[in-house]
């Protein structure tokens, strides 16, 4: 999609972030990253609205985030403590932020917000770049799924009641690797269009990312309670460390 740039998302989806995007697991996910820590400095990419960094400021944890969104982290700094995680406005893929890191995360899907796999592979190498010797880089990313497509595309009613009906339509990419996704939102208000465009990347290809990176797969999980990875995964939870 032309003109989607990393603040693209935080203008279209800022405002209903919290309310429309929780995953329902924020506590696991906070509980594992927070296990793994320790008293190590964290970074998370792509820090949005902080529904990840607080819970972890909370615990104790020294947090910095990185974010495309400057209407994103205006909601972060809203919230109580959201004043005291520092955030640099950046292209997260950059990862240009000062110091090194003992841990860095990405999580929900959003290393597939990069468009390409110069984009993607590029988070890798400056994410590497960032990380103390023994550090590991977090990924929470989806399996691809192309159940009910045809010819390439597919719609599905997300939503419906008196007064809505929400939509989403994607088209894929098969060459490119992307899913071009419009999700439409049709209320007695008006219709409200809500783009996304990912670039999917199946494990191995992560893998080989991290490994040109100079890192190395230490877990991967199908689930944030550290359950295996299987065929029947949908998403996984990888850590790649770089070595001592």
């Amino acid at each position: 999609m032309d003109n989607f740039g990393p603040a693209t998302f935080g203008e279209l989806n800022a405002d209903d972030y919290d309310e429309l995007h929780d995953p329902g697991t924020t506590d696991e996910t906070v509980a594992l990253i927070s296990s793994m820590v320790g008293t190590g400095r964290m970074l998370e990419l792509a820090i949005g609205t902080g529904r990840v960094a607080l819970p972890l400021a909370k615990r104790g944890c020294d947090i910095s985030g990185i974010d495309g969104s400057p209407d994103m982290v205006a909601k972060l700094r809203a919230k109580p403590g959201g004043d005291k995680i520092p955030v640099k406005i950046g292209d997260f893929a950059d990862v240009d932020i000062s110091g090194t890191f003992d841990h860095v995360f990405l999580v929900f899907n959003t290393l597939f917000n990069l468009q390409t796999q110069d984009d993607q592979v590029r988070c890798f190498a400056n994410t590497a770049k960032r990380l103390n010797p023994g550090g590991t880089f977090l990924i929470e990313a989806f399996v691809p799924d192309f159940t009910g497509f045809t010819d390439n595309q597919r719609v599905k009613t997300k939503r419906v009641d008196a007064q809505s009906v929400w939509l989403e339509a994607v088209q894929h990419d098969p060459v490119n690797q992307i899913f071009d996704f419009q999700r439409i939102r049709i209320t007695e208000a008006g219709t409200k269009l809500m783009p996304l465009p990912l670039r999917y990347a199946y494990p191995a290809e992560i893998d080989l990312m991290a490994r040109l990176a100079g890192l190395r797969l230490k877990h991967r999980w199908g689930n944030w309670d550290r359950s295996a990875f299987t065929a029947d995964s949908t998403f996984h939870i990888s850590v790649y460390e770089k070595p001592v």
